[in-house]
């Protein structure tokens, strides 16, 4: 029987700019105890990404929860973000783990076979990532992953729900945390309300 129920781990949508998504942002973490952020960008120019991953970083840390900003190791280490997230078991990955490990935490996702993961996994990473920005996977695959994954392997998975009608199953999978995106931001009840859902179906499976 598992012990804890899964964390929960928030994915924002593409950003050009902090606000006004710094204060749905606020709200959300509010709600619920979040283990991490993960900071997507809308934007390439240095200075914006910079300052968005500053101000966000500022908001989640307030909170307890860590920032990762996803696909720029540099960005990390300058912003004071907790650490990035990497697409793909490569360079991208290897050049984040030489620089940002031990101090910050360095996430994978956009693996697309099961033996990409065990790649992944057999490297210094905090965690697998199923279903997130950069993959293809179905909600079923993503379960059926996730599934695989925590049966037989340590390293923690973050399996993300398309909908919150999906935190409950995978939840019960095992899972260390849930990644919630846009059924989040996009609940018509506001993003408080979304996550403390998630967090309930989270707990719920404890009963």
């Amino acid at each position: 029987m598992i012990e804890e129920p899964a964390g929960l781990y928030l994915i924002t949508p593409p950003l050009s700019a902090s606000g006004p998504f710094d204060a749905e942002l606020k709200a959300a973490l509010a709600a619920a105890d979040v283990a991490c952020v993960l900071l997507r960008f809308a934007t390439d120019d240095p200075g914006a990404r910079k300052q968005i991953a500053r101000d966000l970083a500022a908001v989640a840390q307030g909170a307890g929860a860590a920032l990762l900003v996803d696909g720029d190791t540099q960005l990390a280490a300058r912003a004071g973000a907790d650490g990035a997230h990497v697409s793909g078991a490569g360079e991208a990955l290897d050049q984040a783990l030489e620089s940002l490990k031990p101090d910050r935490i360095v996430g994978v996702g956009g693996l697309a076979t099961r033996d990409a993961c065990m790649v992944a996994g057999e490297l210094d990473v905090d965690y697998l990532m199923f279903g997130g920005p950069h993959d293809d996977l179905s909600p079923e695959d993503v379960l059926d992953r996730a599934q695989w994954w925590a049966e037989i392997f340590n390293v923690p998975c973050v399996a993300c729900a398309s909908g919150l009608n999906q935190v409950d199953a995978l939840a019960r999978a095992g899972v260390e945390f849930v990644g919630l995106g846009d059924c989040v931001w996009n609940d018509p009840r506001g993003p408080a309300a979304a996550v403390a859902d998630a967090a309930a179906r989270c707990a719920g499976r404890l009963a």
